[in-house]
Formats: structure tokens, C-alpha cells, sequence
């Protein structure tokens, strides 16, 4: 990935001229998704309870797949409403191409799946795959938003920074399980 100009932030939602991420995504639309994507996986981790039942790690990851299809779709559909023109592309087109481009939030909620996945192989328990979940996504928050400052031109110093404010989001919700379990 080349990285542009120190200074070179991009703005929201732009597509054109941005760097192109893995199978041509702009780089900001993978880095909103990767940040987002962990985010929801690691909250949904969270809210897994040992309630009364026994816990179903293999049901629990199909929810929280389905939860990021469910966003992904969402916020790929807004964001072509959000800018059909009455003479633009045609909306049908348009809307499968901003949904089908939101594949890297789904991409970000795939390590915690895997990591319920082996506790329903029973490799681990339920209890523990959270606990690594949540730090696995954690130390990914500090990698998006290291990448993120990166690519927008920031040196290793101020580019750090971003990645520890991306951890606090990550420590926000180990700390919002650590209270509620």
C-alpha cells in the first residue's frame, strides 16, 4: 500500500484518487470498517452471559456473522440513499455495489467468530474466548487507527496517539464487561 503526502488526509467519503485498499475498496472505507467491525464484534462478545443456560459458543458466532452482515448492509444501503441524484446511476446498481463494499467490517468481526468457532470445537471455553477476543480486538483498534494516521500522513509519534485513543474504545467495553459480569 503506498501511502500519500504527509498532510495528505482525505476527505469523508471520498473514492476517487483515494489509495485503494485490498480488492480496490478506498482505504478509508476499510479502515471504517475494520474500526467499526471490531468494535460491534467485541461489544456483541461482550454481552454473551453464562445466564442460566449452557453457554452455545457455535450459536453465538452465527449471531454475531449475521450482526455484521446486518450492519454492513445497513450502512452500505444508507450510504447510497444518501446519494442517489435523480439523474445518477441506476439506484438497484448502486446500492448492491455501496453494500457489497462494506465487506471489510465483516472481514473485522471474523477473528472473534473463529475464536467462538474453537471454543464450540471445544478448544477453550466460552469465557475465555471472550477474554481473548477482547484483547485481540483491542491491540487490532491500536493497528486501525495506527494505519489510519498513517495513511493520512501523520508520523509514528502522532500516529501512535490515534492508535491509543482506538484503544480506549477497546478498553471501554472490556471495562463496560468487566462491570456488568
Amino acid at each position: 500500500m503506498t501511502l500519500p503526502p504527509r498532510g495528505g488526509a482525505v476527505p469523508e467519503g471520498a473514492g476517487h484518487g483515494t489509495p485503494a485498499a485490498p480488492l480496490g475498496v478506498p482505504l478509508q472505507r476499510l479502515l471504517f470498517g475494520g474500526v467499526y467491525g471490531t468494535v460491534l464484534a467485541s461489544a456483541l462478545a461482550s454481552a454473551l452471559d453464562e445466564g442460566e443456560g449452557k453457554p452455545n459458543p457455535g450459536y453465538d458466532a452465527l449471531w454475531i456473522l449475521v450482526a455484521a452482515l446486518a450492519a454492513a448492509a445497513a450502512h452500505g444501503y444508507a450510504h447510497a440513499i444518501a446519494h442517489w441524484t435523480g439523474g445518477g446511476r441506476r439506484a438497484t446498481a448502486e446500492s448492491v455495489r455501496s453494500v457489497l463494499a462494506e465487506w471489510p467490517l465483516v472481514a473485522a468481526a471474523l477473528p472473534t467468530v473463529a475464536a467462538l468457532l474453537g471454543a464450540a470445537a471445544g478448544w477453550w471455553g466460552e469465557e475465555s474466548a471472550v477474554d481473548v477476543i477482547l484483547t485481540v480486538n483491542t491491540a487490532a483498534l491500536f493497528g486501525w487507527g495506527l494505519l489510519a494516521a498513517r495513511a493520512a500522513g501523520q508520523g509514528w509519534g502522532p500516529a501512535c496517539r490515534v492508535g491509543l485513543v482506538d484503544v480506549l474504545l477497546g478498553l471501554f467495553i472490556v471495562s463496560a464487561n468487566a462491570l456488568t459480569h
